[in-house]
């Protein structure tokens, strides 16, 4: 763990200093591309969006249960699979720092999550990068209480075991101002996992924004685990998919969406996704977004 989290620090320290001896010094307000998506997270992933400086959102999401479970459970809405409650603030218009509680969906619960944004660069619309370029870490601890049973995986032998993390790299572009889209490469690293599983899992994702009418946009994540234990169809693992309509009411984004995942930070959804689409194993949520100025 301790080669991985120099890897991330020397990752963000190389791409800062080249973001900083850029030699295009033209007028950001003309040239540079803003709101390629409307908020810093899509559905499931988080899009390349950072907050400006000194903003500070706060950030309810909430995931239901099975939609196929009918009206025993009002079509999932009496249950819960996951709920955020979380913080993020802008040090700079390119860093964002982060901390939010979930539930937790897989076999860890009651998850704190940190996340750090940093924005590397930015779309430009004529000379400079042709992309607007973001890198992610997440830190994830589980705050659940130890058992007993050494079986399993909140036996927490050691304190390690508690922890989880992700590191994503977010590339999008903004074509015209309708339609946005962003490939994520990424990777996941959980100190303790059940026999057989991995410790690392390689992912690779897009996310795209279609712009429908003046406050309403159309939003879909996918991401696909490059994971042999979750290709293998007896396992039960499926790859999270999101589709959902956003909404930009000038004092807050709010989003209702549909999705396979039933876990929410990228350490939970992206190794324990078992629902699957075609079963009807998706459910609604819903994520509201407010800014304060600080």
């Amino acid at each position: 763990m301790k080669h991985f989290i120099t890897i991330l620090f020397l990752f963000l320290a190389f791409f800062q200093i080249q973001a900083q001896s850029d030699v295009m010094e033209e007028d950001k307000d003309n040239n540079t591309v803003f709101e390629t998506f409307k908020d810093t997270r899509v559905i499931n992933t988080h899009s390349v969006e950072t907050l400006k400086k000194r903003k500070m959102d706060i950030r309810i999401g909430h995931r239901f249960g099975d939609i196929v479970d009918g009206w025993e459970t009002l079509y999932g809405l009496e249950n819960s699979t996951d709920v955020l409650i979380g913080a993020d603030y802008g040090f700079t218009d390119k860093l964002t720092v982060g901390i939010g509680r979930t539930k937790g969906s897989g076999p860890l619960k009651a998850l704190i999550s940190g996340t750090v944004k940093y924005k590397l660069f930015e779309q430009k619309k004529s000379g400079g990068s042709p992309f607007t370029i973001t890198a992610l870490g997440v830190a994830t601890a589980s705050t659940m209480k130890k058992s007993d049973n050494p079986a399993l995986l909140n036996y927490f032998d050691k304190s390690a075991h508690r922890w989880s993390f992700a590191f994503q790299v977010m590339i999008a572009k903004k074509f015209g101002e309708r339609f946005s889209l962003q490939f994520i490469p990424g990777y996941v690293h959980r100190n303790l996992v059940v026999f057989e599983d991995e410790n690392d899992i390689m992912t690779a994702g897009f996310a795209a924004r279609v712009q429908l009418t003046k406050v309403m946009g159309l939003i879909v994540d996918y991401t696909f685990p490059l994971s042999a234990y979750r290709s293998d169809s007896e396992n039960g693992y499926h790859n999270p998919l999101g589709i959902g309509l956003e909404f930009d009411t000038g004092g807050h984004v709010f989003q209702l969406n549909f999705t396979n995942a039933t876990g929410i930070m990228e350490t939970d959804y992206i190794p324990n996704t078992q629902s699957s689409w075609a079963e009807g194993q998706f459910r609604m949520g819903f994520t509201i977004s407010r800014l304060f100025n600080l």
